[in-house]
């Protein structure tokens, strides 16, 4: 079996003719930006991943990350991965050159997470909490903190993590018990346990910052009461040396189902003293701002986790279905035996993790453009737009690209028969990976919480509604474009009519009984999800024929890849964009039935 291979002549067709590239490498900072030059930097960075990071996927998964005497050690191979990422200095891609980042967009930097976690999602782990970590300190740190501690983590030299959760405080993060008591100096002191810390610990970094929540004394409860504190594994000194190392333990790691190479620690602050040194991050009391920071960072990181693993899975079922004999397809010579690509099943399945795949890839690009956009356009009300666009899709992105990345990881082990249910395949691991971005970071029924309760009503309903305009722009466009894009018209019409009606019915229902609301949120979460793909798909679709229109200049390859789009884009429309009209009835029946059950009922055996 091959390695990963990047994808590199569709994300540049993604990149050009969907999101517009071109279009951002205009805005001040990114001039360096230009379409070629990412192209070059993604082709370098592709290479790396194919023959650097993608052979320690299937060593990590087997060997997984260990706790041996406090120390955690991953598997063999990671730590030379790792320091060939740092030390041609592709983390600071996409962050700010004040910190000694590459300045370039935001885009370019989820491009580089899409082909990470391809080759290597349990390694890709690693950077993805740090950019959330960053993404923290830049917002919310002071002067000081910025300077002492991000120009490492930029560079990949030191990690950073996200410490939210406890035993007793996951999804409900107010119900946390970990203290931070001020001292003389500034500094608090933090004492208390933290689960599920992924890359809590490892040997890949000289240090590593953790961003921990805690409760100050006599602070209110729920989350009011949650500050926000760095606690260095080494503190730091004024010049930037590594000191002492501070009382943070590891007292376990999770033996997990999948990305077993991510060591997901159990972490003690303060168990061997008066407690870990920490220093406050923002106001006190104010730590909620920064949880969600970097919280939506990493959401539309694990989209995009999603996305690899799907990228991942697909490329590995389609060779395989090009080499496998079985039986004789349709049209086949009597006594031959066929690739089982020819059978029309085997197709459907692999145009579907195919159509799943691309729609994918563009709507995380989508809204990486969107993201930035809001930090560089030069007017207000296009960066508020776009801001509010990104934040009515992060949901979305996290969610809907997760749960496509179960059902085309699971395609791919189906794809393969029974050859895919022996793990010598290796197919599994992309299924068994693939779970835990439907969980972390806010599980998907949280997404769609947020989608319902915060996102949808922003302005008054104003930015979905911005959004279904766009899309109804691009089914007008569809409709005086030929017959071979008469499914994608017909179909997106209909999608938008149905997001319009549960749209409507959420507004007025959710403000009159929650329940209803709630219990509607996961299937209008996939409508309006499924919907958005379509339309990206379409876009895809359109750009696709204005170019083979103009023709290619002999270039066969270039065609195909046209027509490819076209007929991919089709099939989304004709076999996975008619679910929409499907999950209306869903959204709009309300909470009754969901909630008429007892818990004794449920519970029954």
């Amino acid at each position: 079996m091959a390695e990963y291979v990047a994808p590199l002549r569709d994300m540049r067709f993604v990149l050009e003719h969907v999101v517009g590239l071109e279009e951002l490498a205009k805005l001040e900072g990114f001039e360096h930006a230009d379409p070629e030059s990412v192209f070059g930097v993604l082709e370098e960075f592709g290479r790396l991943m194919s023959e650097v990071w993608s052979p320690t996927n299937p060593v990590g998964d087997a060997a997984g990350s260990t706790l041996v005497d406090g120390v955690v050690h991953t598997p063999p191979g990671f730590a030379e991965a790792y320091a060939r990422y740092v030390e041609a200095g592709w983390p600071a891609v996409p962050f700010d050159p004040a910190y000694d980042g590459g300045g370039f967009p935001w885009l370019v930097g989820i491009v580089l997470q899409e082909m990470l976690n391809s080759a290597n999602m349990a390694l890709a782990m690693a950077p993805l909490l740090t950019q959330g970590a960053i993404d923290a300190l830049v917002h919310h740190g002071t002067e000081e903190q910025r300077e002492r501690y991000l120009k490492k983590m930029v560079t990949g030299e030191w990690t950073g993590t996200m410490n939210l959760t406890e035993a007793d405080a996951g999804s409900d993060v107010g119900a946390l018990r970990t203290r931070a008591v001020r001292q003389d100096d500034g500094t608090y002191r933090i004492t208390g346990q933290k689960v599920f810390i992924t890359f809590g610990d490892h040997d890949l970094a000289d240090n590593i910052l953790h961003l921990v929540l805690a409760r100050t004394p006599d602070a209110p409860p729920g989350t009011k009461g949650i500050s926000c504190f760095v606690v260095p594994k080494f503190l730091v000194g004024d010049d930037g040396a590594l000191g002492e190392r501070n009382d943070v333990v590891v007292l376990s790691i999770e033996h997990k189902m999948g990305i077993k190479a991510s060591p997901t620690c159990v972490l003690e602050y303060g168990g061997r003293s008066q407690g870990a040194v920490g220093y406050l991050v923002g106001e006190e009391h104010a730590g909620m701002s920064a949880m969600f920071t970097m919280m939506n960072n990493a959401r539309l990181g694990v989209g995009v986790e999603g996305l690899g693993l799907a990228e991942r899975a697909y490329q590995r079922a389609a060779e395989f279905a090009g080499e496998r004999t079985q039986g004789r397809a349709p049209g086949a010579a009597a006594g031959q035996r066929s690739p089982i690509v020819e059978h029309p099943d085997v197709r459907r399945m692999l145009l579907t993790m195919r159509a799943c795949t691309e729609a994918m890839r563009a709507l995380c690009y989508y809204q990486a453009s969107q993201i930035d956009l809001a930090a560089r356009h030069p007017d207000a009300a296009a960066r508020t737009t776009a801001g509010a666009r990104a934040a009515l899709l992060t949901p979305l992105v996290k969610s809907w690209c997760t749960d496509l990345a179960e059902t085309v990881t699971s395609l791919g082990i189906q794809v393969h028969g029974g050859m895919g249910y022996i793990t010598d395949t290796g197919v599994d691991q992309h299924y068994r990976d693939a779970k835990i971005t439907q969980i972390y970071e806010g599980t998907n029924g949280i997404q769609a919480m947020d989608l319902v309760g915060r996102k949808v009503p922003m302005r008054g309903g104003a930015v979905v509604g911005d959004l279904l305009a766009d899309v109804r722009s691009t089914v007008e466009e569809l409709a005086g474009a030929g017959d071979a894009f008469g499914p994608m018209h017909r179909e997106l019409a209909v999608a938008v009519d149905s997001v319009e009606q549960a749209t409507a019915w959420l507004m007025e229902r959710g403000l009159a009984d929650p329940v209803d609301a709630l219990a509607a949120a996961t299937p209008y979460q996939r409508l309006l999800a499924t919907t958005v793909g379509g339309w990206m798909m379409a876009r895809s679709a359109l750009a696709a024929g204005r170019l083979l229109a103009a023709g290619t200049d002999g270039d066969d390859d270039l065609a195909g890849l046209l027509e490819a789009k076209v007929i991919t884009a089709r099939f989304f429309a004709d076999h996975l964009l008619p679910e929409v009209r499907g999950l209306l009835p869903a959204v709009t029946a309300g909470g009754a039935d969901v909630m008429a059950l007892t818990a004794a009922q449920l519970a029954r055996p």
